[in-house]
């Protein structure tokens, strides 16, 4: 293949744990991916992933199992449905998050989330960061997830007739957890683009190689880092914006029962079941799928749908909700069945936890990352657990767990730590 190894983490591309295997993420806007478009997933799942798909807590897809040989396939499948893949891994501004499409003010965040995907994906002025840059857009703050991101955007009403925003910075998980601070308040939405620029103007040029937009407050200082934003000519402009007519894809949510949420435990599907779930959406939810933070399947019904067919209809396709993995919300990394980084095999972990969990620990919120790195964002459940080790013992490698619990804390913090499964189970059992 012409292309050097180099250049695949900016194309979506990561080697996986089986060294002659690789990873093809899928840069989704807002988590939004159309039936047409998930069904060539599936199609390209099932003919060269071994017929699995695996759905990030950021909204977006992933295809494992690859060969060398069939990136550039795959790559010219994606795109022939319209689906990039371009900054989706690397040094560049990955997939723009929107966690409140559900909301009053949906089609307003929808837009603004494809404008932000649109405006900088290819980019070549912000394709070679020190590291990975996130963006979330929320409508509130409940969530907690504009903490997480290097920019939380959220939507804070309207002001003399345009839309206002508040931004929150430097946030991550990681290592390091770091909760975003308060940048500005009361942004409006002309000037979101120029001030993401100067942010990552600034990033780039004084950030080392491999960290974080928090590594840089951290060394100069929130003030510091607010005045070099606000002060710079550039975080002043405003871009002019005009209507599209395609800004918003996904049908206006008439009620919470118009919406309608297809669980997957671990994150795992089968391209399968994603085309089953494709022609639900065809059918009932104007063609449009939804990549939830928690690794399902939502879906907006179309206006005039019966909600209470469209729900029966779902659970004929075999999304009934009624076993226990779907009943409890469970974020899964994907850990050492194929990340290069991951310390433990989440998935099965994560179904002997399952087995454990009492009437209270069902209806509680789950995360299980595969190594320190936290990608499942266990620190935004209400029970987390991270493998934070290895330690060499007899019969080999034996993983370590750490057990979060949400308190008042910005995030969950770490009540038992270095566990073996064995008291990590027991643990758990203790929830109740």
């Amino acid at each position: 293949m012409a292309t050097e190894k180099q250049h695949f983490r900016i194309e979506g591309i990561y080697p996986q744990r089986q060294r002659e295997f690789f990873m093809q993420r899928i840069k989704l806007p807002g988590g939004i991916i159309s039936a047409e478009q998930a069904r060539k997933v599936s199609e390209i799942a099932d003919r060269f992933g071994r017929g699995l798909v695996h759905l990030t807590t950021r909204g977006s897809i992933e295809l494992h199992w690859l060969s060398e040989h069939d990136l550039s396939p795959v790559a010219q499948l994606l795109a022939s449905v319209g689906l990039v893949s371009r900054g989706a891994c690397g040094g560049a501004l990955r997939g723009v998050v929107c966690g409140s499409l559900g909301a009053a003010g949906a089609p307003q965040l929808e837009a603004l989330t494809r404008q932000i995907h649109r405006h900088f994906t290819g980019n070549p002025r912000f394709e070679k960061l020190p590291k990975k840059f996130k963006i979330g857009i929320e409508s509130d703050t409940r969530s907690g997830r504009h903490l997480i991101q290097d920019l939380g955007i959220v939507a804070v009403g309207t002001k003399d007739g345009r839309l206002r925003y508040n931004l929150w910075v430097a946030g991550g998980l990681g290592r390091e957890p770091t909760p975003g601070f308060l940048l500005a308040e009361e942004v409006a939405e002309e000037r979101l683009l120029p001030i993401i620029e100067v942010i990552l103007r600034l990033y780039a040029a004084f950030t080392p190689a491999g960290k974080r937009l928090k590594h840089l407050v951290r060394e100069i200082g929130q003030e510091e880092f607010r005045t070099r934003v606000l002060t710079d000519p550039a975080a002043s402009e405003e871009l002019p914006t005009a209507a599209s007519l395609s800004a918003s894809l996904v049908p206006q949510l008439v009620s919470p029962s118009h919406r309608l949420e297809a669980a997957v435990f671990a994150g795992e599907l089968t391209g399968q079941r994603l085309s089953v779930l494709a022609g639900f959406a065809q059918q009932w939810a104007d063609g449009i799928l939804m990549v939830t933070g928690d690794q399902n399947i939502a879906f907006h019904l179309s206006g005039g749908s019966d909600p209470v067919a469209a729900r029966h209809e779902l659970a004929r396709a075999g999304f009934t909700g009624t076993t226990r993995p779907e009943r409890v919300a469970f974020r899964v990394c994907p850990g050492n069945h194929e990340c290069m980084v991951g310390l433990a095999p989440t998935r099965d972990i994560a179904a002997v936890v399952l087995e454990q969990l009492g009437p209270v620990g069902e209806g509680l919120s789950w995360a299980i990352s595969g190594c320190p790195n936290c990608c499942a964002q266990p620190q935004l459940a209400a029970a987390g657990i991270v493998v934070s080790r290895l330690l060499n013992e007899e019969g080999g490698r034996i993983p370590r767990f750490d057990l979060y619990r949400a308190g008042a804390d910005p995030f969950a913090v770490p009540v038992e730590q270095n566990l073996p499964l064995d008291r990590l189970l027991e643990a758990i059992r203790l929830i109740g």
